[in-house]
């Protein structure tokens, strides 16, 4: 293909027709059709911009007066290619971590041209400003209160609605044409390509938001499988899709025989991988006995048993009461514990008849 602008309107002009092919198609997302489609779209995209880089055709030195209306459109090229990159399917997560990577630069590649050439509204200049600053925590709404965000969010859909309806306005003017050559007013085409610019600036900082909440999800995703781990992904699903295939169950509330029988067969295969759950501790057949037993300790002796222990202990203590008041019968025969009572009763009195009854209290005497 030959460097020069014939090539590139072709070119261009085959890429917009296979975006506006895919955006008004029917195709699932997932199915190979709508696959190709997208990668066929980018191609032309990518041949589009290299054509303009060889050609030279946006230099930092020119102003939006220097471009000539035929130039506008181009300038969207790399807006489009981000819009496409961020449609095509992954098939991992760190493919799609690469294609939203490389929208990001798309988008970035955009902004930066509509900048050179004055094209950003201030609201979108400080915008962009924003986003160089800090573009992984850029958000079109700064704020962190939920009512502004609220509020700068329906700002939003209502800028993005109005600079559609314009959009859609000139488009349908009756003097708008695709240039001067075919018929079309000159400035009323090239107030059309500026309104679509507007629009897909707007559109862009929307993106680079949904970007960085992607990404937001995709960071808290759990690691990918190592290399080989597959086929042991593939076989642990296989044996739950079998069900009780190869003596393995996923479920927690198998009847008492599942149990039971489960212990007849191995527990692991010839390469060391468990084919059920087990425990090192105990066995199953025990593990099944206790199935249907109740949570709390069951009791392991009688009361009249516990009683008897704690007394051999001597954790009891016996006397008190009716029976401590009770006397026990006196031996007749024993005479040494006769006479010892009656020594005790004898010196009992001699110190009553010693010491009369108040004659050691001497608080109350005057």
């Amino acid at each position: 293909m030959d460097d020069n602008p014939s090539s590139l309107k072709s070119v261009f002009s085959s890429a917009e027709a296979s975006r506006v092919a895919i955006e008004s198609s029917q195709y699932p997302p997932n199915s190979p059709e709508y696959h190709t489609a997208v990668s066929s779209a980018l191609a032309a995209y990518r041949t589009s911009l290299d054509l303009i880089a060889s050609l030279s055709l946006f230099s930092p030195n020119e102003s939006l007066e220097d471009l000539s209306t035929s130039s506008l459109p181009y300038l969207l090229a790399p807006f489009h290619l981000a819009e496409l990159t961020q449609r095509l399917p992954a098939p991992s997560l760190p493919e799609r971590k690469r294609l939203l990577s490389a929208a990001r630069d798309a988008y970035e590649r955009y902004l930066h041209l509509a900048d050179t050439y004055d094209l950003l509204a201030p609201p979108y200049k400080k915008l962009l400003e924003r986003y160089t600053d800090a573009p992984l925590a850029f958000a079109v709404a700064s704020s962190t209160d939920p009512a502004l965000r609220r509020d700068a969010k329906i700002a939003n859909l209502k800028a993005e609605k109005e600079l559609r309806a314009r959009l859609d306005f000139m488009r349908k003017r009756p003097e708008y044409g695709t240039g001067a050559a075919d018929g079309g007013d000159e400035e009323v085409v090239r107030q059309t390509h500026l309104a679509h610019l507007a629009f897909s600036t707007h559109m862009a900082f929307q993106a680079l938001e949904g970007l960085n909440r992607e990404w937001d999800v995709l960071s808290q995703a759990p690691e990918p499988l190592m290399p080989g781990a597959g086929a042991e992904a593939e076989e642990d699903a296989r044996r739950r899709a079998a069900g009780t295939q190869d003596g393995y169950s996923d479920r927690l509330d198998q009847p008492l025989r599942r149990l039971q029988s489960l212990m007849g067969g191995p527990l692991l295969t010839k390469q060391g991988k468990p084919l059920q759950p087990f425990t090192l501790l105990g066995n199953r057949q025990e593990l099944a006995k206790g199935v249907f037993r109740p949570g709390h300790n069951l009791p392991t002796m009688t009361i009249d048993e516990y009683l008897e222990e704690e007394r051999r202990r001597g954790g009891i203590i016996e006397g008190g009461g009716e029976a401590s008041g009770r006397q026990p019968e006196p031996d007749e025969d024993n005479y040494e514990k006769a006479d010892a009572e009656t020594m005790k009763a004898r010196e009992w009195d001699e110190f009553k008849e010693a010491n009369h009854r108040g004659s050691g209290n001497t608080l109350n005497r005057g």
